[in-house]
């Protein structure tokens, strides 16, 4: 069923709705899709999915419960996002707010700000 992280540190959260988090992924993960519902005894799932085959499912009884989760493929989506709202609590923003773009002599763009960087 893939692998599975016995509880999320975070809360279910609606990534499209969180510009700054939303952004960062499609900046880390490009392509990656969401998808969220109700179960019939009011629990609520969140599902990623990825064109290279990742995904991620976590799902919790309670809004405020921390989810279960479930994820496989050849990298991690729920890590990613787990990694982004790390980054959002302890550093109050996401390095993609105000992020330094640089295109390289090939032509690659790289962005950062401080330790993050994306690209090369």
């Amino acid at each position: 069923m893939g692998g599975e992280r016995p509880v999320s540190r975070h809360p279910l959260i609606r990534v499209p709705g969180s510009w700054s988090v939303h952004a960062t992924l499609e900046l880390e993960m490009p392509g990656i899709e969401y998808r969220s519902g109700q179960h019939e005894g009011g629990g609520r799932a969140v599902w990623t999915a990825h064109p290279d085959g990742s995904w991620a499912r976590a799902h919790a009884e309670n809004p405020r419960d921390l989810p279960t989760v479930h994820q496989g493929g050849p990298r991690r989506p729920w890590d990613l996002l787990t990694d982004a709202l790390d980054r959002l609590i302890t550093g109050g923003e996401l390095p993609v707010t105000g992020a330094r773009a640089t295109i390289t002599s090939d032509g690659q763009t790289v962005l950062s700000h401080g330790r993050w960087h994306l690209g090369r």
